[in-house]
């Protein structure tokens, strides 16, 4: 992650606010194994070919995935980069809609035309899967823009990476959500690398949520690996934006365990760095609070793995016998509604 002496660090932000019921602790737990489970089979499944094209995992990101889920209402919108299978997962999706659309089958999120960086699920609200950087930003402005309009009392999130700060549509948006006082949390998730280049190198002001001061914006930084200091940071962000009608800003400083996506070695990692990110691992620091405070023992933490294992091979065989897209479809959804004169020709097919 290069030199980060420079850096101010993210300090846990959990109030002393009574502890959630153990339940609730128990399922967050569950979450985060979730996610990292399926993480691990996706990279897997890309190493034996049966995954195409890019493919980016939320591993070592699962707290802040879990904290920030946990705070939208299923009537809130979610717009998202391309890292997206985990918030795909914590909206409610099914793991075998998931695999399936990282499978490129029918039976996917987005009946595997989309992909790893490109799933939709109007039922949960979820808009994306974006590929481009930054990509979702003007949209989820506008999303935002349509609840005010219709005075309507969702909130729009939009997540992103940190390297989607540096571009114009970062600033555009932000601008644009204080002006017309849009109900959006914007979500910048540092890992502290925009692909291989440090935050420090790349922003000349690497505390990301000071940003928002140009907008006259409301912002927080909060710790990413404490995943109900990511919730109560969210909610409170999520709250401001639906009861007054005021954008945010929040950052959550998340390492990722992997490079920027299966394909990268991360080499721009020292074996001192890669040592210090698996010490700092969220899931095996929430686990073992749950288990200090009673809440989670050994044995049913085992037994929530065998279960979780279960849940994400299943996922991985009904991907398997899925079907592929038939080719006919292949333009079903180039258009909204029907457009007259619409080509439907194929490379193959005679120009007339």
């Amino acid at each position: 992650m290069g030199d980060t002496k420079t850096r101010t660090p993210a300090r846990r932000t959990r109030s002393r606010k009574a502890r959630p019921e153990p339940e609730t602790l128990v399922a967050y737990y569950r979450q985060m194994l979730l996610i990292r489970r399926f993480e691990e089979r996706a990279a897997r499944a890309y190493t034996e070919a049966k995954i195409g094209g890019y493919c980016h995992l939320n591993l070592g990101e699962e707290a802040t995935v879990t904290g920030l889920m946990a705070a939208l209402d299923p009537r809130d919108y979610l717009f998202t980069n391309y890292r997206e299978h985990g918030y795909a997962l914590a909206r409610g999706i099914d793991a075998r809609r998931v695999m399936a659309e990282l499978y490129g089958r029918s039976t996917g999120v987005s009946k595997g035309w989309g992909g790893s960086m490109h799933m939709f699920d109007l039922e949960t609200r979820l808009l994306g899967g974006y590929g481009i950087v930054g990509g979702q930003l003007p949209l989820a402005t506008g999303a935002a823009l349509a609840v005010s309009y219709k005075g309507g009392d969702e909130v729009v999130m939009c997540q992103m990476g940190d390297g989607t700060t540096n571009i114009g549509a970062f600033h555009e948006s932000l601008n644009m959500a204080a002006l017309w006082d849009l109900p959006i949390v914007f979500v910048v998730i540092n890992n502290g690398l925009g692909m291989g280049t440090t935050v420090e190198a790349s922003s000349a002001e690497p505390e990301l949520y000071r940003r928002a001061s140009a907008y006259r914006m409301e912002s927080a930084r909060v710790d990413g690996a404490d995943v109900l200091a990511v919730r109560e940071a969210a909610h409170a962000a999520v709250e401001r934006a639906r009861s007054e009608s005021k954008p945010f800003l929040l950052e959550t400083t998340s390492p990722r365990l992997r490079g920027h996506s299966v394909v990268d070695p991360a080499r721009y990692r020292t074996a001192e760095e890669k040592e210090a990110l698996k010490a700092a691992d969220p899931l095996a620091h929430f686990a073992l609070e749950l288990e200090e405070a009673g809440v989670l023992d050994a044995e049913a933490r085992d037994k929530l793995d065998a279960e979780v294992k279960a849940e994400v091979d299943d996922a991985a065989a009904f991907a398997d016998d899925s079907p592929h897209p038939d080719v006919s479809t292949l333009f079903d959804y180039t258009y909204a509604t029907p457009v007259r004169g619409e080509s439907r020709r194929l490379p193959a097919d005679p120009v007339f």
